[in-house]
């Protein structure tokens, strides 16, 4: 017997920031074209580490958007959860874009080693201001809503690194203009890659985890057992299984042995209300099924697998 409370697939955790992530993809697209060209002009690694970096978050945002879009796609006999899966596809993709730019940016900074071409501080400075600023509007357009979604906290995460990377630029400008040091973009170069590859792993991660369907953070799945066995008529609960479909979407199912007196049709709707809002005060999900079994047919499995 189950019992069902998931009967629809609203919008994911993603689409219901879309517009944000819109804005943040405009800002990002406008920066990325100002940073090249300063970065061409000045002959900055550091500042075209920085754009390289930003476009990476552009072509993630893409993504995010795109796959927020198939997510909202209805389900069906085929694909019963639907494509919402799709976001953290889409999340998985961002992470590994992250770490091939850092990788990149790495490598071009060891092939500068020795050889770092002088730079037009004055270009790279304004570039790194600009960008700067755009990275703190982008991060006050996504404050919140990082808690909620995989592919929105990516983003976060990369435009939180892109304003530490212009920093680093602006850092690298003004020692050049005071010393004349000019390894210094080089330097922040590096820097920049390794600030990448710590949030690409984090990320990285989380996309593994949902994957592999492990537990949902912050989720005791001995507290919820405990729980349940309180409810009165419940004499035991197995197979229980948390996972995430996607950002925002955990899904809950488990099997409850209870007392044979129970299983009336009456008693069965009452105890599975007192089930559901048992869960609901312990694991927020409207997807959640319950199959109850009598205690007799359990203990006939258990006298048969003996």
């Amino acid at each position: 017997m189950g019992h069902d409370h998931s009967h629809t697939h609203g919008i994911t955790a993603t689409g219901r920031h879309r517009k944000r992530l819109i804005a943040v993809l405009a800002i990002t697209l406008s920066v990325v074209l100002v940073q090249v060209a300063g970065a061409v002009l000045s002959g900055s690694l550091s500042l075209l580490a920085d754009a390289g970096h930003m476009l990476s978050d552009a072509a993630g945002v893409t993504i995010a958007l795109l796959a927020a879009w198939i997510a909202g796609r209805p389900a069906s006999d085929q694909r019963t959860y639907g494509y919402q899966r799709a976001e953290v596809l889409a999340a998985l993709a961002n992470a590994l874009i992250l770490i091939v730019i850092s990788v990149v940016i790495f490598s071009e900074a060891i092939r500068r080693i020795g050889a770092a071409p002088d730079v037009q501080t004055d270009i790279m400075l304004f570039a790194a201001v600009l960008g700067a600023a755009a990275n703190v509007a982008s991060l006050v357009i996504l404050r919140g809503a990082h808690r909620e979604s995989l592919n929105v906290r990516g983003a976060y995460l990369e435009v939180l690194g892109d304003l530490l990377g212009s920093f680093a630029v602006i850092a690298a400008a003004v020692v050049i203009m005071a010393t004349g040091f000019q390894a210094a973009d080089t330097i922040a170069s590096v820097i920049i890659a390794l600030m990448i590859l710590p949030r690409a792993w984090s990320l990285l991660r989380d996309v593994v985890d949902v994957l592999l369907e492990a537990s949902p953070k912050g989720v005791e799945v001995q507290m919820i057992r405990e729980h349940i066995l309180s409810v009165e008529g419940v004499t035991d609960v197995h197979d229980i299984h948390i996972w995430t479909i996607t950002s925002g979407v955990p899904v809950f199912s488990a099997h409850v042995v209870v007392e044979d007196g129970v299983l009336n049709a009456r008693g069965a709707d009452q105890l599975l209300d007192k089930l559901i809002t048992c869960l609901g005060s312990h694991f927020d999900t409207d997807h959640c099924t319950f199959q109850l079994e009598p205690a007799s047919h359990s203990e006939h499995e258990a006298h048969q697998h003996a």
